[in-house]
């Protein structure tokens, strides 16, 4: 059966100063990662297509703050992948440069937007102008908003609330927006948004293999007996750890709390409805 990826990366690949690859990260720590598979950047780009061969990916919602990386993934797998710029700061890039690149058919998508990691909560003015274009130009958005990622300096836990984004959804009521691993670890607000903003939708992509699966297999559980089940999408969020993609697939094909009509919305049909792909319901 068909999946569609909504939340993978085309990164370089970043070694430790012994030249190791990065291991593959979990939490909480302290905890022991595993070796990464690959070891280049080329690698990364052959492995994620091998996992997306062996898993039946179809599609996958590709974001990097390198437009050439971009651009050699897209090259490297035709019609495969919905290219999409990474926002670390507002600003960079600006609006408007986007915008040129939408109209050149270059980009499909907008974010990952990542500007939690420098301190900026969803709700600050400086991204607004990032998200009157994509309202405007009806493009799918995907934002990080959790309490849980990479140890950073600029990185607020708190600005990871799913309630932030309120205002956003209020001044932008067609905007496309989904949000990394539904909010992790703030489930009641999560419910709460997806609740009152029916345009609202989630990734489960980094909790289902960076945290343990049991606390990732409870909070599944929350959101599907909340009923938000049918906007919610799989996503790796593979960075620069091809192998991820297939223990995130597991994860999910191990919830036995699951129907099977629900693990196909979840893999499948959720997210061809939300990026409007023929013959969706």
């Amino acid at each position: 059966m068909p999946i569609i990826d909504m939340h993978m990366h085309a990164y370089d690949a970043i070694s430790l100063p012994d030249g190791t690859p990065i291991p593959v990260p979990c939490m909480p720590e302290p905890c022991q990662g595993t070796a990464a598979a690959a070891k280049s950047s080329d690698a990364i780009l052959q492995l994620t297509l091998q996992q997306m061969d062996k898993y039946h990916v179809v599609r996958g919602f590709l974001s990097s703050d390198n437009l050439s990386n971009l651009d050699k993934w897209v090259k490297a797998a035709p019609d495969r992948f919905l290219p999409s710029p990474l926002i670390w700061e507002p600003g960079k890039p600006g609006p408007e440069i986007l915008r040129g690149e939408y109209t050149k058919k270059r980009l499909s998508g907008l974010g990952e937007i990542a500007t939690q990691y420098n301190g900026f909560a969803p709700n600050d003015p400086k991204l607004e102008p990032y998200f009157a274009l994509a309202e405007e130009l009806d493009l799918p958005v995907l934002i990080h908003t959790l309490g849980i990622r990479a140890h950073l300096p600029g990185f607020r836990t708190g600005s990871g609330n799913p309630l932030f984004l309120e205002s956003v959804l209020v001044r932008h009521p067609k905007l496309r927006l989904y949000v990394e691993d539904a909010g992790f670890p703030f489930l009641s607000e999560m419910v709460a948004m997806m609740y009152q903003y029916p345009q609202l939708y989630a990734d489960l992509s980094t909790i289902t293999w960076i945290i343990p699966r049991d606390t990732f297999h409870e909070y599944l559980r929350g959101l599907v007996r909340a009923g938000v089940g049918n906007r919610l999408m799989f996503g790796s969020d593979q960075m620069q750890w091809p192998e991820t993609i297939g223990r995130g697939i597991e994860a999910i094909e191990a919830a036995d709390f699951l129907t099977a009509e629900q693990r196909r919305d979840i893999f499948y049909n959720n997210a061809a409805r939300f990026l409007r792909l023929e013959g969706s319901k």
